[in-house]
């Protein structure tokens, strides 16, 4: 259904629901009063609140949920840049987003990794039994032993992951923390692990 000012309803309402959360981050003042005259700021606000929720989400994830147009999206995104509301990183092929100042660059690393299925599957499988084997991470994700060996070999490269004696991860609390403080934007393996997360604050330091 749209809208008298030809805005699609289901649309005005998830731009609400996270220009809410937007409005509650530290920075939102910036981008409503920047916005006001134009009439934009639910968009930024929106964008705001969803990456205070969906930190590291890339440019097609956060278009198409918060059900923008592409260059409506480029638009917002870049504002909110240029008004230090948000920042970007290069992840591979993927120009992903986090709020501004808030994350160092092995978090910005881990987040990306963490938006990947099978790389989050391989982190949290390893927070939860630190000595899971390769085989172990295939079955657990059910995938195959190459997949796990590429993936390895990634998120080692990027940082995350020690293969010297078998598979650990990198700085295990700050991944940890990161997977339990937005464990609903992960999926249900993250959203299990957070449930559990006091029984591996002791191991993760």
């Amino acid at each position: 259904m749209t809208g008298s000012d030809g805005v699609d309803d289901n649309k005005r309402a998830t731009l609400r629901r996270f220009a809410a959360l937007g409005a509650a981050t530290p920075l939102a003042g910036i981008s409503e009063s920047a916005a006001a005259d134009t009439g934009e700021s639910d968009a930024r606000d929106a964008i705001a609140g969803y990456l205070s929720t969906t930190p590291g989400a890339h440019f097609s994830k956060i278009r198409d949920d918060l059900q923008l147009g592409t260059g409506e999206t480029q638009h917002h995104l870049r504002r909110l840049e240029e008004l230090e509301v948000i920042e970007r990183f290069r992840d591979g092929d993927y120009k992903r987003f986090v709020p501004a100042g808030r994350f160092d660059e092995f978090e910005k690393q881990a987040l990306g990794y963490l938006r990947r299925e099978t790389p989050r599957g391989m982190l949290v499988e390893l927070l939860r039994n630190s000595d899971a084997t390769a085989g172990d991470l295939a079955t657990a994700l059910d995938v195959s032993p190459p997949t796990v060996s590429k993936y390895a070999g990634e998120l080692e490269e990027a940082g995350l992951l020690s293969r010297e004696d078998g598979y650990a991860v990198e700085r295990p609390g700050t991944v940890l923390i990161l997977v339990v403080r937005h464990a609903d934007s992960f999926g249900e393996g993250a959203r299990r692990l957070a449930r559990n997360a006091d029984q591996f604050l002791e191991y993760n330091g």
